[in-house]
């Protein structure tokens, strides 16, 4: 029986394949670490869609050649995670 981390890279890579992006690296614990803060930080809806719109965003970026596709990624996620803490923390203050 596979591991979970097994069965996870086992999915990115054929999910890649199908959409024929087998050149894309992943990091699968940064995607879930992004979408676990969006889900603590937000409400638990927000993982999939935080995770969503940031590669949707890093996919724009690096299509457009503004930026490599690690540096699209690591922009998009940087800019999801500070922006689901910071909505945290307004909800918090009671801003």
């Amino acid at each position: 029986m596979k591991s979970q981390d097994e069965t996870l890279e086992d999915w990115c890579r054929a999910l890649l394949q199908a959409l024929e992006l087998e050149d894309i690296e992943i990091d699968v614990n940064e995607v879930l670490a992004l979408a676990g803060v969006a889900a603590h930080s937000v409400v638990r809806p927000a993982a999939p869609l935080t995770t969503f719109i940031a590669g949707f965003a890093a996919g724009l970026a690096s299509g457009s050649g503004r930026a490599t596709d690690t540096a699209s990624m690591q922009a998009a996620m940087a800019v999801a995670r500070r922006l689901a803490t910071d909505y945290a923390a307004a909800e918090a203050s009671g801003a």
